[in-house]
């Protein structure tokens, strides 16, 4: 299986997709979500899941990586840009915008796409797509703690699709 992201060029992240973007939320997170294809899936898939994560995050956060979107329950190979703020036929979960660090976002409205703004440097972001077996038992506002325990034995394939974002 391999993802790729029109949104990602030369391993670089659009500026759309970010805090350099035009589309916020009213706390300030950028909503304008990612676009990515799924290829060459399990022949088993039921249903896809992802992480988009900032592990250099934890110099800024105090010690955690911060979580950008969490999704499940996706049955389909492609999501096209901005389908965060759009889509209603995949459950997503709470970005770290509900943390103090991102203003204590309530978190309904974290359960979407919570775009990049690093303040301190260029980071890395990582994409992670999940191949399942089945879909999961998940709520809207699920956690990544509780979207990694619904996933246990149901991993078909996964993959990593990075890139980067520039600093704020």
């Amino acid at each position: 299986m391999f993802v790729t992201s029109k949104g990602i060029i030369n391993g670089v992240i659009g500026d759309r997709f970010g805090g350099h973007g035009t589309q916020f939320n009213d706390h300030g997170m950028p909503t304008y979500s990612l676009p990515f294809k799924i290829e060459e899936a399990p022949e088993r898939t039921v249903s896809f899941a992802l992480v988009l994560e900032d592990k250099d995050a934890y110099p800024v956060t105090g010690g955690f990586a911060w979580i950008h979107w969490l999704a499940a329950n996706i049955t389909r190979t492609e999501l096209h840009e901005n389908e965060s703020q759009t889509a209603t036929d995949f459950v997503q979960g709470s970005n770290s915008w509900t943390s103090m660090q991102g203003g204590s976002q309530s978190r309904a409205q974290s359960s979407f796409y919570g775009g990049m703004m690093p303040p301190d440097r260029d980071h890395i972001y990582e994409l992670h797509v999940y191949a399942l077996d089945c879909t999961l038992d998940l709520a809207p506002g699920f956690l990544l703690n509780e979207l990694h325990r619904a996933m246990d034995g149901h991993i078909l394939d996964s993959y990593t699709l990075k890139g980067s974002y520039q600093k704020i």
